[in-house]
């Protein structure tokens, strides 16, 4: 136990000491990729789950930006709220649908729909998703397999969707809000885990299959981020606002990245844990 505490102590020190680097790293690629940004067409861009936080805070980048948007989400009272505020930061077009991202018999429409209203896609980004409530899921296999509709199938959907219309266009952007929980699988939340690792093999394999067509495949690799989704959660020095993650899934959507890991130190994380001995790793309290 003394050793599991003490290993589990290092990763947070090394993550806070990290943290201060990233600040200032961060703020350099931003005006960079701000100063570039800002000189072209309009995009047409599509973001699904458009009311999670760190979506809000990437769409806010693309409205000021004078960007053409088309957002969906689940809950009707919400998403036009977003779109409102979005509407007054500068967007130069806004449009909505309500969606269950669940009722995949329906993506097809609300796609095509997104596409018609903008005169056609240069990015889509999807933002959905819900974090597992491990124990409960435990105990419950239809709240298992909801979960992995949610967080995996449902994105699965979507993105052979997109990737069909993608190719067919030979350009644009398609980005998908991952998370480091997918690159090992911890006791503590191996379901969400689960289905977010499946979320990152696919964009592997469909980044490699859409590359010869021209079109990006951005996975973005959060970590624990302050959100109404963690608000049940103690936050330590890991957690990042989702101002700043936000902020880090536009850069990489306008840099063309492929796989960014926000912040950016998580990546040193991973890389560490990645090669803790299972032995090990399967004490680790976290």
């Amino acid at each position: 136990m003394k050793k599991t505490t003490i290993a589990a102590g290092a990763i947070s020190a090394i993550a806070a000491a990290l943290a201060i680097l990233a600040k200032s790293k961060e703020k350099t690629v931003e005006r960079n990729t701000l100063r570039a940004a800002r000189f072209r067409q309009p995009r047409r861009v599509l973001i699904v789950g458009a009311t999670s936080a760190i979506a809000q805070e990437a769409a806010k980048e693309f409205a000021a930006d004078g960007d053409k948007l088309f957002l969906v989400a689940r809950n009707a009272d919400k998403l036009q709220v977003v779109a409102n505020d979005l509407s007054v930061r500068g967007a130069a077009q806004m449009e909505t649908a309500v969606l269950d991202v669940n009722d995949t018999d329906r993506h097809a429409e609300v796609l095509a729909r997104a596409a018609d209203s903008l005169g056609g896609l240069d990015v889509a980004l999807i933002a959905h998703g819900t974090l597992s409530d491990q124990p409960a899921c435990e105990k419950d296999v239809s709240l298992t397999l909801r979960e992995m509709q949610t967080n995996f199938l449902s994105v699965v959907s979507l993105l052979t969707l997109l990737a069909n219309r993608f190719e067919a266009q030979r350009h644009g952007t398609i980005a998908v809000i991952s998370s480091v929980a997918g690159d090992r699988g911890r006791k503590s939340n191996y379901v969400y885990g689960a289905a977010k690792a499946g979320v990152t093999a696919f964009l592997s394999g469909l980044r490699g299959r859409l590359d010869a067509a021209g079109v990006r495949v951005i996975t973005i690799k959060p970590g624990m981020v302050d959100t109404p989704m963690t608000a049940h959660l103690e936050k330590g020095a890991l957690f990042a606002s989702a101002e700043a993650v936000g902020k880090g899934v536009y850069r990489a959507i306008v840099s063309g990245q492929e796989v960014v890991y926000l912040p950016w130190f998580w990546w040193v994380i991973m890389t560490v844990l990645r090669h803790v001995p299972e032995s090990i790793f399967k004490k680790l309290s976290f």
